[in-house]
């Protein structure tokens, strides 16, 4: 299936039935008086975050959603039907931009949360509403009142604990299909990823994380070069950044010049993802004997007076992946602890007047 992450839909919801204007007609009930019922309401657009989905592909396809009409009310007291809500089903983990002005409605993080984006028109007055002592015949009703329409841009921010962060051929995708079941692709040239990648690393029975892949990013990607940056709104949920490079890179930069461009790029995309807690992970350490990776793993920690926690491994010898994955997991662990509990509101509504 093509990973879609962004994606622009136009909703409207329905409009409300009008009043209806009507008087009791029956034999030998002269003077019978109003009875004209409300108008129904309009049908609402929910947008419903759903477990089963992981790409906004189906809206490249479908951009229009517009909910019923509500009936118009009718004689002898009937209101009109109300119409049925739109339910938009998108992935967990979508947010939702009002595509005018860029406001942000409302994330939908958690399973079968929902997020109203347009209320219903209210259903007009019948006439039976107006009588009263001086007017016992009133013709006076009050239309439905137009539903509400936006435009809103959707845009997939995948949920994962741990990401992976570093520039092409660093090792990421060898990583994530080494210690989980994830299957990306993987071949020796750069930019073999193409699109996110999720895999769930298990450590017990009730000791897992997931951890997110996204395309390597390369020097100049702030002003669009390659393709990681336009992935990077996936690592923004995280925990936990893991920064992956390659320990003997071979374009004859040092590992140290490598961290350093890349921070670089991640400070101008975001000040808040650059604020992440970010563990330095050096790679392919089964190129080189363990004496010279050490060797390089000191030059590269006092280059960059580096204070996090730090690794060397070899993804493809498996080598140290055992220490990473505990390390990550204590530190999850932690974090959550440390983290009061926020429950979202599961109906959130939105109202395009405002």
């Amino acid at each position: 299936m093509k990973f879609v992450d962004e994606a622009v839909i136009q909703v409207s919801a329905g409009k409300g039935g009008d009043g209806s204007s009507s008087f009791r007609r029956e034999k030998y009930v002269p003077f019978g008086g109003p009875d004209g019922g409300d108008g129904g309401d309009g049908g609402s657009v929910w947008l419903v975050a759903n477990t089963g989905l992981n790409t906004l592909v189906d809206f490249r396809h479908t951009r229009h959603f517009n909910a019923q009409n509500g009936q118009s009310g009718r004689g002898r007291q009937m209101y009109g039907k109300g119409a049925e809500n739109i339910i938009i089903r998108v992935p967990v983990g979508t947010s939702v931009y009002d595509d005018e002005d860029n406001r942000l409605l409302g994330d939908l993080t958690e399973s079968e949360q929902r997020l109203c984006v347009a209320e219903g028109g209210q259903g007009g007055l019948g006439n039976i509403h107006f009588k009263s002592s001086t007017n016992r015949a009133p013709r006076k009703t009050t239309p439905g009142k137009p539903g509400g329409a936006v435009r809103l841009r959707l845009e997939l921010k995948l949920l994962a604990d741990v990401g992976l962060l570093g520039l092409p051929n660093a090792g990421k995708s060898t990583l994530i299909s080494a210690v989980s079941a994830a299957r990306p692709r993987i071949a020796d040239y750069p930019f073999t990823t193409l699109y996110p990648n999720l895999g769930v690393v298990r450590l017990g029975p009730e000791e897992s994380f997931v951890i997110a892949d996204i395309p390597g990013i390369i020097a100049g990607a702030a002003d669009g070069a390659g393709l990681g940056l336009q992935f990077l709104r996936h690592l923004e949920r995280t925990r936990l950044l893991l920064h992956l490079v390659d320990i003997a890179p071979l374009d004859g930069q040092t590992p140290a010049q490598q961290i350093k461009e890349l921070e670089h790029e991640i400070h101008r995309y975001s000040e808040k993802l650059a604020a992440k807690p970010r563990w330095l992970v050096l790679n392919k350490a089964d190129i080189l004997a363990d004496e010279a990776a050490d060797e390089i793993a000191r030059q590269t920690l006092t280059e960059l007076d580096w204070e996090m926690p730090w690794f060397v491994i070899s993804a493809v010898s498996r080598k140290g992946l055992k220490p990473l994955q505990l390390a990550v997991m204590q530190k999850l662990k932690a974090m959550l602890a440390a983290e009061m509990p926020d429950k979202p509101e599961q109906d959130i509504r939105f109202d395009p007047q405002q």
